[in-house]
């Protein structure tokens, strides 16, 4: 058979395809990558990312070698957040798959099923947990953090528990602020109350277990029941690999599924998916052994010292702000009224760095956020220098500014009942897109993500799916 192109053309587009996006390794991309600057782990987790991406691990009894390492990963796991020995685990694809089964195994073992159950969650529980809801039909019960320190209240998460309460849930640390919720409090209550307490640590659990000082979170919490921890983040591993592990078997069984009613095989999954490349498994694996838990240990103390250090030293720049002091290896950045973070967010990304600006939300300030790897460590003089220039030029074109009009038409929006015209005039009027719906991304984020950050929740959202409806399109072929 002829190709229709050749093997080094296929190579040239897809370098031209990458160059377009943020790059993954270097450590100047400070979110959504995880880099150990070990390029020998790299080349390792590469090679068994190929070698096992036609393995299926719909059937460990067809594929043995995905099911040994899978329970090998989670061996190492569980010596780490030092579990019992009764405790079980599956790898996912991801911390949202594993806190989705986390919620379904929850709702499942309770015996509730859709619209008859909830779970209690502090409001800086990741966006995953709203998901789990949305999918399986558990009521959300979101409780304010303390505003100064931004950990979750245990004594407003017990008041708020209900009879349908299936759950609670506390971050290991919480990705917004990078904080650790008191997880021994709520975990007490879950134990008395009879109800499950899920520690979602999957940016911090390959991290903090190898820390000093850091308030306990771990299996030996009594009244811990499940953690999830994502090896795809700080065990630098190709994506996406996940584990959730469970104290006992029984706690896991209701996200297990099986059917055999239909004529073709038994279908029997560990997790939500069926069919699933054995690669990010293998490779996983092939960088754990490569690294080792002390390696580890070494690279997790390497990235808290780069992000202590920006902690410490971004607050002397003029402008800047601590939004409050990391537990761990994610550093919160605000600002005062003489600048704004939308302005800084893309005068670093035309310096060569990538500060993720998140919204103003329940009385907090808009923020940046900076996720710091073991590969940043060497750069951080030349991160707080970019950062102080790029927060001189933002205070020299001062905050960003919203029509008056605009934001007062923007938040008078329903988006229930907005049409897909009015989505296209929505995004027209955000700069995402021409009149006819065309979309028309500006150089600068900033007037647009000033814009969103006005918008309630809700408008945002509806924003924002209409956005990526109209990118998710057919190109011509």
């Amino acid at each position: 058979m002829r190709a229709s192109r050749s093997v080094e053309q296929i190579r040239d587009a897809l370098r031209a395809l990458q160059a377009r996006d943020l790059p993954s390794h270097g450590g100047r991309t400070l979110a959504y990558v995880y880099d150990s600057g070990l390029a020998e782990a790299d080349a390792i987790g590469l090679e068994a990312l190929s070698m096992f991406a036609g393995s299926n691990g719909l059937d460990p009894t067809a594929f043995p070698s995905l099911l040994a390492m899978e329970n090998h990963l989670v061996g190492v796991a569980s010596s780490v957040l030092r579990a019992p020995d009764s405790v079980v685990g599956s790898a996912t694809s991801g911390g949202t798959e594993s806190v989705l089964l986390a919620v379904l195994a929850a709702r499942d073992g309770s015996g509730r099923r859709v619209g008859d159950a909830s779970m209690v969650i502090p409001t800086t529980a990741h966006a995953a947990f709203h998901k789990a809801a949305h999918y399986f039909g558990v009521e959300v019960i979101m409780i304010d953090v303390d505003p100064v320190t931004f950990r979750a209240d245990p004594g407003a998460m017990a008041d708020a528990i209900r009879e349908d309460t299936v759950l609670i849930v506390g971050s290991a640390p919480s990705y917004a602020h990078g904080v650790i919720d008191p997880i021994p409090e709520i975990a007490a209550i879950a134990a008395d109350r009879g109800l499950r307490c899920h520690v979602d640590a999957c940016i911090g659990g390959w991290v903090l277990p190898f820390l000093d000082d850091v308030p306990p979170w771990t299996f030996a919490v009594p009244g811990v029941t499940s953690i999830s921890i994502d090896l795809h983040k700080y065990a630098y591993t190709p994506k996406g690999v996940s584990l959730l592990l469970h104290r006992d078997s029984s706690l896991r069984k209701g996200h297990f599924f099986a059917s055999a009613d239909w004529p073709g095989y038994t279908m029997l999954n560990s997790t939500m998916q069926s069919t699933k490349s054995g690669g990010p498994l293998a490779a996983a694996w092939a960088v754990g052994q490569w690294i080792g838990v002390e390696g580890y240990g070494a690279l997790a103390v390497r990235a808290r010292g780069a992000a202590l250090e920006i902690a410490r030293r971004a607050p002397g720049i003029p402008g800047v702000r601590l939004l409050v002091a990391p537990d761990s290896t994610l550093v919160t950045l605000t600002t005062d009224d003489s600048c704004d973070v939308f302005t800084i967010a893309d005068e670093m990304l035309s310096r060569g760095w990538y500060v993720q600006p998140q919204m103003a939300y329940a009385g907090a300030p808009a923020s940046l956020h900076l996720t710091l790897s073991a590969a940043t460590a060497e750069s951080v003089d030349e991160f707080v220098a970019a950062l102080a220039e790029a927060t001189q030029a933002a205070r020299a074109a001062g905050p960003v500014s919203v029509d008056s009009g605009l934001a007062a038409a923007a938040v008078a929006l329903d988006p229930e009942t907005l049409s897909d015209n009015d989505f296209d005039g929505l995004l027209a009027l955000a700069g995402l897109a021409d009149g006819d719906g065309a979309l028309d991304l500006p150089e600068r984020m900033a007037p647009v993500n000033a814009l969103l950050d006005v918008a309630p929740p809700r408008l945002r959202e509806a924003l924002l799916l209409a956005f990526l409806d109209r990118l998710s399109r057919p190109t011509a072929h």
